[in-house]
């Protein structure tokens, strides 16, 4: 005989559904950043993805509501920093609306084509914006990797239920 599955009531689509959906998968942490008109701008992301091989690029989605959006919106190109688990203060300071995030405690440097790239990330990347997909109030980024480094050392730093962690074996 086999047991009946305890089967409950599937909740119907809403951004609640998605967004509790989501805090239970953990996802890499990644700052994006980009040459704005009045200086650098950047964000934390956890929707950074790899797209495809040959050509290299990759992906993430951004809010178009977001304080950077306009720099990234305008820019051909934007750097893409993996962060280690010694980086959450630099993930809330990317993360927090209306916080100097090139400040003092951010260190930097203008990296290739001028792109701010942040110092002693696990790996960074210096992309090509190739194109803008709309999804809802959101755009899908699109970035060919021109360039980048991967000689970090330290282990990722992860999202997950709604808080920064390291990654534990």
């Amino acid at each position: 005989m086999t047991a009946t599955p305890d089967v409950r009531t599937p909740q119907l689509a809403s951004p609640d559904l998605l967004r509790s959906v989501f805090r239970r998968h953990a996802a890499g942490v990644a700052v994006i950043t980009a040459r704005g008109a009045d200086g650098p701008v950047g964000f934390t992301a956890t929707s950074l993805s790899s797209v495809c091989a040959e050509p290299p690029m990759l992906s993430f989605a951004m809010g178009t509501g977001a304080s950077s959006w306009a720099a990234i919106e305008s820019s051909g190109l934007v750097g893409v920093h993996i962060l280690g688990e010694h980086q959450e203060d630099l993930a809330v300071t990317f993360a927090r609306s209306g916080a100097d995030r090139f400040g003092a405690a951010t260190a930097w440097y203008e990296g290739p084509e001028g792109v701010p790239v942040l110092e002693d990330v696990l790996a960074w990347t210096v992309c090509r914006v190739v194109t803008r997909v709309p999804a809802g109030d959101h755009r899908i980024v699109l970035a060919e990797v021109l360039a980048g480094d991967t000689g970090g050392t330290g282990r990722p730093l992860l999202y997950h239920q709604g808080r920064f962690n390291g990654l534990r074996h």
